[in-house]
């Protein structure tokens, strides 16, 4: 039988392409943080993380299950990211009203992470292997009253590296507030509830659970809106290790202090959406700048864009980030009204 250690390497890679999620190696909490990846471009461009976006979109439903209602009109949604060189994520997903106040979708994600070599614990190389990561899961909502909607996201989880795989349950329960006259959204999830069922080894690995707040407020007449989105908020603080550019050398430094960690539990956002045919979103995330501050981040880490247009029965979006110097990220996402076009 091969040692463990394939898997250890195995493993490290994945979370460095993930590192942007949740900096598993800063926080050394789970090995599931690929599930924070979002499947909505305009979840990506408004920081990664927002539960507050309204919007007839089925790929918000794993950002929030309040956000879709019987106004999805059985609609479907793909989405594609290429993240960090090789790396790519696609899904589907499908939804549809369920009587007058609720609604229900089900999608798939698969996550690939390309082509990496793995070696024994002699540290010869013994081929190579695609770490592999696939997300079935199924969301039902229902409005509570005429502004207030809950729902919840129940997901299947399968990894396989190499000659190691994993399966595990979660489940996602979230509620939505939302005043239409004062346009005014406002959020509470709790995120990745759950466990392993079967492990990769003797060791438990557990799931990134996470209650998140936000917030989400148009300003007056205008067609911008604020957004404000607080996670990770099963624990205040949040270090992560600085790196010194000038000498490569010198050690690492473990920062934590009351300003870091209370900004690297907010994202910040702004989106000008002056009809419901188009937006734009920008946003910063400190906590993604910051957990790329050992490798080489640039200006722009922590920065997110994107574009989103909205064509009779069609609704398009792309979205785009620069965690490090090395490598950016794009994601796109196409949505179809079916029953606009029935």
């Amino acid at each position: 039988m091969k040692a463990k250690q394939p898997l250890r390497l195995g493993l490290s890679a994945v979370t460095l392409m993930c590192s942007l999620f949740g900096a598993r190696a800063q926080e050394g909490n789970t090995a599931y943080e690929f599930l924070n990846i979002p499947t909505s471009s305009h979840v990506w461009a408004l920081g990664g993380t927002n539960i507050t976006i309204i919007d007839d979109d089925v790929t918000l439903t794993d950002a929030n299950p309040a956000l879709i209602g019987p106004e999805i009109d059985m609609q479907v949604g793909v989405n594609y990211m290429l993240y960090m060189g090789s790396s790519n994520f696609a899904g589907v997903r499908f939804g549809m009203a369920a009587g007058e106040h609720g609604a229900w979708a089900a999608g798939i994600r698969y996550l690939n992470y390309g082509s990496m070599t793995e070696y024994g614990v002699d540290g010869v190389a013994m081929g190579s292997f695609s770490p592999q990561d696939l997300v079935v899961e199924g969301t039902w909502s229902h409005d509570i009253d005429s502004r207030l909607r809950g729902g919840i996201n129940v997901k299947m989880v399968y990894s396989n590296y190499a000659e190691y795989s994993a399966f595990a349950m979660a489940a996602d329960l979230g509620i939505n507030y939302y005043n239409e006259e004062t346009d005014l959204s406002f959020s509470a999830v709790l995120k990745n509830m759950g466990g392993q069922l079967k492990r990769f080894n003797k060791d438990y690995d557990r799931l990134p659970f996470d209650i998140q707040l936000g917030y989400m407020q148009g300003l007056g007449s205008s067609p911008f809106s604020v957004s404000i989105q607080a996670s990770h908020l099963t624990k205040w603080k949040l270090p992560y290790y600085t790196h010194d550019k000038d000498d490569p050398e010198k050690q690492q430094v473990l920062k934590s202090n009351f300003g870091s960690d209370l900004f690297r539990h907010l994202i910040f956002g702004i989106q000008y959406q002056p009809s419901d045919s188009f937006y734009a979103a920008l946003a910063y995330n400190y906590k993604r700048a910051t957990d790329m501050s050992v490798y080489q981040r640039s200006f722009l880490s922590g920065f997110s864009i994107g574009l989103g247009l909205n064509v009779r029965a069609w609704k398009m979006g792309v979205s785009f980030a620069m965690p490090h110097a090395g490598a950016s990220s794009l994601m796109l996402n196409l949505s179809c009204g079916l029953g606009e076009l029935l």
